[in-house]
């Protein structure tokens, strides 16, 4: 009897995530950045797509038209399930790799997407998708690709194979993947105490172990617990992406552009002598002890000359997403967490504070008086998107398009607030993406779209559906037992909300 599973975990469904890198809008900020042409992205794909809320927030908020399989039929179902309900006509399929790569109905791609699935499937799965992106990227087209890379996992690598070596064979017979992953964290806890030399040769691992011990379940399924897992050198992923035609362009993260969070000036210095632009990226691995990447790569990159790189900056619009007040100028890199500087940041985030889409040159006009150069600006833009307070937006016409299904599958997602909280995404026709929203604040939303319009009465609202479910909140890791103590909570966290976070919400064209 055939396993359709491939070793691959599927008794428990993945995370309900969201990843901003597949998102259209996203490359053609990064690749302007980094002086790479950007192919305008009209036909587009996601490969191993999980829930599928990446590919139906995309598909719902963009002009783009979305295709994309994950062979496991419950997940595939939900995403069609959001795609029907948005009208964005996503073509969604439950097909294995190698049944998909062989459709006769697909389109050549624009971009390609792979998130979370390159180090977790077989050597073979791995060729069939490389084929696939061989076929079917067109010239010019990119593939954004995440995986988890050495040396960062090098040390952990042995804990992770004890791990799945318990749980496949000290569990009992038929307990469930939770309780299976449970046992094998009780198991490490028990070995590690004994101090094995393993452990002083790796003191971190004890604070490894504790730390995943407290992680999510459905993510520790998929990230540790499936028959294969590949971490792999930067320079290897070039070597089976070369068979593609396909080459690096750059980071996916934007955090990653500014060495200044990342890097030591003597580090620096050192990669800037490796005239090699492969190996260099090597070498940086090594600098920041990489753990997981996400790149871009592209098949046929093309330079911006420099006067047509800043133009193209210029062009491009951002939007402030969060609270002007909530924003703590602060940065995190690989050296730790930096200050930004208040007299180039301050001036910025106060003309996006009206949460209105401006262009780069508008920005660059507004601060020219406050000997705030061009460049900085554009580094600020590049700190200020990594740290997710603000967003590149579309184009007005194309806003205007996708509301009518952003609309929909939002009505939608709100209506599951009631009964679960896995979905903490909604769809924003203005970033052409995903925007957290919390199962609280969706039932605030849900509260007002009712005309509940004081705090007090989205609260009340909120309770009545989570009392009747008999579920309470938890705060500082305790639940609140009375009425008064959770109604308490959820008015404060309303007249946050309402504050702060539906105007934002408003502006983002959410609701």
């Amino acid at each position: 009897m055939s396993d359709w599973t491939a070793g691959y975990v599927t008794d428990i469904g993945y995370t309900f995530g969201y990843y901003t890198e597949l998102n259209p809008l996203r490359i053609k900020q990064i690749f302007t950045h980094a002086g790479l042409k950007y192919p305008e992205v009209g036909m587009a794909c996601e490969l191993g797509f999980g829930q599928g809320m990446s590919v139906n927030l995309h598909a719902a908020a963009t002009a783009t038209e979305w295709y994309g399989t994950d062979f496991n039929p419950s997940q595939a179902g939900f995403a069609q399930e959001l795609a029907a309900v948005s009208g964005s006509e996503a073509k969604l399929f439950d097909d294995a790799f190698a049944n998909f790569a062989n459709r006769s109905d697909l389109p050549d791609f624009d971009f390609i997407g792979v998130h979370g699935i390159w180090s977790w499937i077989s050597d073979e799965n791995r060729s069939i998708m490389v084929d696939f992106i061989r076929r079917k990227l067109k010239v010019g087209g990119v593939l954004y690709i995440s995986y988890n890379t050495l040396p960062g996992w090098a040390t952990f690598a042995p804990m992770r194979h004890l791990m799945t070596e318990h749980a496949g064979t000290m569990s009992s017979e038929g307990h469930g993947i939770v309780t299976r992953i449970d046992g094998a964290l009780e198991f490490s806890e028990k070995l590690l105490a004994l101090n094995p030399m393993f452990a002083r040769a790796n003191p971190q691992i004890v604070d490894r172990v504790k730390k995943i011990k407290g992680q999510n379940r459905q993510y520790l399924a998929h990230e540790y617990f499936n028959r294969d897992w590949h971490p792999m050198h930067f320079s290897a992923m070039a070597d089976c992406l070369s068979a593609a035609k396909l080459t690096y362009a750059c980071s996916a993260h934007p955090n990653d552009h500014i060495d200044a969070i990342n890097l030591t000036d003597e580090q620096t210095q050192f990669l800037r002598s490796i005239p090699d632009a492969m190996f260099r990226e090597t070498v940086r691995d090594f600098m920041v002890n990489q753990q997981f990447r996400r790149d871009y790569w592209v098949r046929g990159a093309r330079r911006l000359a420099p006067l047509e790189q800043n133009e193209s900056i210029r062009a491009l619009r951002v939007i402030l997403t969060a609270h002007r007040t909530d924003i703590v100028l602060k940065v995190t890199g690989t050296l730790g967490e930096a200050d930004l500087n208040k007299s180039v940041y301050n001036p910025i985030l106060d003309y996006l504070a009206d949460h209105k889409i401006k262009t780069m040159a508008q920005v660059e006009q507004a601060m020219s008086d406050k000997s705030i150069t061009f460049p900085q600006i554009v580094q600020a833009c590049m700190a200020l998107t990594g740290a997710g307070h603000i967003a590149p937006a579309q184009e007005d016409h194309v806003i205007a398009k996708a509301k009518k299904n952003t609309d929909k599958l939002n009505a939608h997602i709100i209506r599951q607030a009631a009964g679960s909280g896995e979905i903490t995404y909604l769809a924003s026709p203005v970033t052409g993406g995903g925007i957290m929203v919390g199962r609280f604040q969706q039932l605030f939303l849900m509260a007002l779209q009712k005309n509940k319009k004081l705090p007090a009465e989205c609260a009340q609202f909120a309770w009545q559906i989570l009392s009747a479910q008999g579920q309470r909140i938890i705060k500082e890791g305790k639940a609140l037992e009375t009425a008064e103590e959770n109604i308490n909570e959820l008015t404060g966290q309303a007249v946050s909300f309402i504050e702060k976070q539906w105007p934002i919400l408003k502006a983002l064209q959410v609701i």
